[in-house]
C-alpha cells in the first residue's frame, strides 16, 4: 500500500509545511471582555508535527517562516517547548512595526453548550505568508545525506495563505515524492482566507492542483463527513470518486463527527485504503473542553500508526482516540500520553491512576 522508507538513512520521521501562530485564549471568558489571555502556538500543518514528536515521540520538524522579533521568538520557544525541531525555521528581517512582515496571531474562544467557539484571525502580511517557489531549499532538506524524511505534510490552510504559498506547497510536495517520502495532504478549509478569492469553490481547485502528489488525503471531497448520517456505501462512493481522479492516492481518511452543543459531540472515524473501507469505534455524547486542533491530532495518530508498521484499523483507532484525548484538554496540541491512546484503542477505561 504506502512504501515507507526506513528511519535509517532519514534525519526526520516527519517534516511539515504550513504556518505557525500565536493563539490567544480567554479560557471561561468572551474574547470581547477578556483582560487576560493564555498563549499558545498552533497551525493545521504544524500541530500535527507537535503531536508526533510530544505525544508519539518520534523526530518530526516544522517548515515555515517568522519575523525576527520578539513575538517570532516566543513562537520559536513554544516549538522547542512542543519538542519540535525549529532548525528550518526560515527567519524574515522586520522593522519596528511589522510592516514588511509579520507574525499571525489569533483569538478563539471555546464556547460552552449552545455558545458556539468563536475564532479571530490577525494573520494578514505574515512571513509565511509571503513564501514563494524557490524560497526553501528543498533539495538540502529532503536530498542529502544529513536531511531527508519518511512522510512530509502540509494542507489547504498553507496553501491558501496567498497568491504565491500555493507554488511553494507544490515545488515542495513534488521534491518530496522525488525524494521517497510519503506525501500527506489535508483538505483543511478556512472562510477567512477565502471568502475575497473565490470562496471554496477556488479552494477546491486548488486542492485538486495538488492532490496528484499526494499518497493520502485527510478529508474526502463533496463528502459530508457526519456522523449520524454515516453510511458505508455513501462514503466508498465519495472515496472511488476520489480515487479514480487521483490514482495515485492510497489512503483517504476524515473523522465523523456530529456537534450537539459545543460541550458535546460525537465522534467516529474512517477511511479507504486498498479498495476497503475501514471505520473506528463509534463515541457518542463526548464532553468537550477544547475542540481546535482535534482533526491535526487524528491525522496525527494515523501517521504515527502506519510511520510503525501498524496496520490500517490500529492506526484509524489511534488517530480517533489521540483525537478524542485532544478535546479534553486546552490549546491546539495534544496532551496525550501513548499509553493513554493505547488504552482507548484497546477499549480499556481511563481510571484514576496514581
Amino acid at each position: 500500500m504506502l512504501k515507507i522508507k526506513d528511519k535509517k538513512g532519514c534525519r526526520w520521521d516527519f517534516v511539515s509545511l504550513g504556518e505557525v501562530m500565536l493563539r490567544f485564549d480567554p479560557g471561561d471568558d468572551r474574547i470581547h471582555n477578556a483582560r487576560s489571555f493564555r498563549v499558545w502556538e498552533g497551525g493545521g500543518e504544524y500541530n500535527v508535527a507537535r503531536s508526533l514528536a510530544k505525544v508519539f515521540r518520534l523526530d518530526a520538524a516544522i517548515v515555515t517562516a517568522l519575523a525576527d522579533n520578539q513575538i517570532g521568538r516566543l513562537v520559536e520557544d513554544l516549538i522547542w517547548q512542543g519538542g519540535v525541531d525549529a532548525s528550518e525555521i526560515i527567519w524574515r528581517e522586520t522593522d519596528g512595526i511589522s510592516l514588511k512582515a509579520r507574525n499571525g496571531m489569533y483569538f478563539i474562544e471555546r464556547g460552552f453548550g449552545l455558545r458556539s467557539p468563536v475564532g479571530c484571525s490577525d494573520r494578514g502580511n505574515t512571513a509565511i505568508s509571503q513564501i514563494k517557489t524557490g524560497d526553501v531549499d528543498w533539495q538540502r532538506i529532503f536530498g542529502e545525506s544529513d536531511g531527508g524524511t519518511r512522510w512530509f505534510h502540509t494542507g489547504g490552510i498553507f496553501a491558501g495563505l496567498s497568491d504565491t504559498t500555493s507554488g511553494a506547497t507544490l515545488e515542495a510536495m513534488r521534491k518530496a515524492r522525488e525524494d521517497g517520502a510519503v506525501v500527506s495532504y489535508d483538505l483543511n478549509y478556512r472562510d477567512s482566507l477565502w471568502s475575497e478569492r473565490g470562496g471554496r469553490e477556488a479552494a477546491n481547485a486548488l486542492n485538486r492542483e495538488l492532490l496528484p502528489f499526494a499518497d493520502v488525503v485527510f478529508g474526502v471531497e463533496n463528502y459530508k463527513a457526519a456522523f449520524s448520517g454515516f453510511t458505508e456505501e455513501n462514503f466508498r462512493r465519495a472515496a472511488s470518486d476520489v480515487f479514480s481522479k487521483f490514482p495515485n492516492l492510497k489512503i483517504a481518511a476524515t473523522t465523523l463527527r456530529d456537534v450537539h452543543t459545543a460541550s458535546r459531540h460525537s465522534l467516529s472515524a474512517v477511511c479507504f485504503a486498498d479498495g476497503e473501507v475501514f471505520k473506528a469505534d463509534d463515541y457518542t455524547d463526548v464532553e468537550v473542553l477544547d475542540r481546535v486542533g482535534s482533526g491535526d491530532a487524528f491525522a496525527a495518530g494515523l501517521i504515527y500508526g502506519l510511520l510503525t508498521g501498524r496496520d490500517i484499523q490500529f492506526s484509524l483507532g489511534c488517530g480517533l482516540a489521540n483525537s478524542l484525548l485532544t478535546l479534553t484538554a486546552p490549546g491546539d496540541g495534544s496532551t496525550a500520553t501513548l499509553s493513554e491512546i493505547v488504552n482507548l484503542v484497546e477499549g480499556k477505561k481511563l481510571n484514576l491512576s496514581r
